[in-house]
């Protein structure tokens, strides 16, 4: 991961100083680096020690990075990490035109490792997470949204990139297709419950441990699962005074929306769902060689379930 960091800095160079001063904002927030790791890991795991593992553990950090600049232009978001967003600090022109930035250096490193493959999966994952983006864009206000179509958006969303970044792994080591599926099948399920706990989180979580505001999910008037499921097992009134905030995106009654949400089982069964999306990820690294990465990706399935930021 050292290398890995020295690689973005040295990748945020840029002949226009704003350009390095807002992409330098976001990315020293820090935040939990969970793509590379898994690049990485998964190198590890199946022996590829290939420094084109550096390069493209920065290229999908890149790709998350823009994503998050654009996804708090869209949900006008003030907070993320414990500080202001690039948005609240430079404006949302900026930080727009930065996450392009981020992309199209992205895909210059890409092309650095002379493989179309490598470029189709990760082509291929940013037009997926812009799709998702799209779809969940579309979903805004909609308390009728499912629990399929909630899944869906997060796997397109979020998952995909997750996804990609295992499968990366698989092609830099040369691994067979059965071992490379597996490596994605492992990434989009470790993906799917990273946020289905994220959801959680929102409604069961620290506001100073988790860096954003809580309530921010309702405000931007998304049914994410907490809220589809405290729907379903609510009373009558409860299951209408959600829907309401959901299409209004009122938080003025999310105090309330928080108690029904516990204690109607909605985030006890939103762990659950998180758990079987873990345990999918568990079942997929099997196929790995036994060694001290996969050991690790393991932990890292099960680690996930207990986050509380």
């Amino acid at each position: 991961m050292r290398e890995v960091d020295a690689t973005i800095a040295r990748r945020l160079e840029s002949g226009v100083p704003l350009v390095g001063e807002v992409a330098r904002y976001i990315i020293s927030a820090g935040g939990k680096r969970l793509r590379p790791v898994l690049l990485l890991l998964t190198c590890g795991a199946l022996g590829c020690a290939s420094t084109q593992r550096f390069n493209l553990a920065a290229v999908v950090e890149f790709i998350h990075t823009a994503t998050l600049l654009h996804d708090d232009v869209v949900d006008e978001s003030t907070l993320r990490r414990g500080r202001a967003t690039a948005n609240e600090v430079f404006g949302n022109p900026a930080s727009v035109l930065v996450g392009d930035f981020l992309y199209s250096r992205a895909f210059q490193m890409m092309v650095e490792t002379d493989s179309m493959r490598v470029m189709q999966i990760l082509a291929d994952a940013t037009n997926v997470i812009a799709e998702g983006e799209v779809l969940q864009l579309m979903n805004m206000h909609d308390a009728a949204l499912d629990q399929a179509a909630y899944l869906r958006v997060i796997r397109s969303k979020t998952a995909k990139l997750f996804e990609a970044s295992s499968r990366l792994a698989a092609v830099l080591a040369g691994a067979p297709a059965a071992l490379e599926d597996a490596c994605a099948e492992y990434g989009l399920s470790l993906g799917t419950a990273f946020q289905v706990i994220d959801d959680v989180l929102d409604y069961d979580g620290d506001a100073a441990e988790m860096g954003k505001n809580l309530g921010d999910d309702l405000r931007e008037g998304k049914a994410t699962l907490p809220l589809i499921l405290a729907m379903q097992a609510a009373t009558p009134g409860e299951a209408t005074t959600i829907r309401n905030a959901i299409e209004t995106g009122s938080t003025a009654e999310l105090a309330g929306i928080v108690d029904i949400v516990r204690r109607c089982g909605a985030l006890e069964g939103t762990r659950a769902a998180a758990a079987e999306q873990a345990q999918r990820a568990v079942d997929a690294a099997r196929a790995f060689p036994p060694n001290e990465y996969t050991n690790s990706l393991l932990e890292l399935a099960a680690q996930l379930l207990q986050r509380r930021s």
